[in-house]
């Protein structure tokens, strides 16, 4: 499925990070994670995948993960499920696509495919 470029997970849990690579990777994407505040990765990426603590806070987080010049999709325990679709915190943040924490393989997978067109 790798349609040029790969996916960047940046988390700072390490089980989260891994879950994430590894629904990602059985899903048939190139995955690459680390952790928040690691090298910039070499090469093309097609979407970053980012945690984000405190969305009032995530200015220079996104500002340092526009540099891959690859949509941008933004999960968080702190969003609310059942306030409306996304569309409205992703432009508030400046991002692609927000996911709120909890989710499942599925919901993360569909939210992937709506940012970068793989559905």
């Amino acid at each position: 499925m790798n349609r040029n470029g790969h996916i960047l997970v940046v988390e700072t849990d390490d089980l989260i990070r891994g879950l994430l690579a590894r629904w990602l990777g059985e899903a048939g994407h190139t995955v690459h994670a680390r952790p928040v505040g690691d090298p910039a990765l070499e090469g093309e990426v097609r979407l970053v995948i980012a945690d984000v603590a405190n969305p009032r806070r995530a200015g220079s987080l996104v500002a340092s993960l526009r540099t891959y010049h690859a949509p941008i999709l933004i999960v968080s325990a702190r969003f609310r499920r059942g306030l409306g679709p996304s569309a409205a915190a992703a432009r508030q943040l400046g991002v692609d696509g927000v996911l709120p924490k909890p989710f499942t393989r599925a919901e993360l997978l569909a939210a992937v495919g709506e940012v970068i067109g793989d559905l």
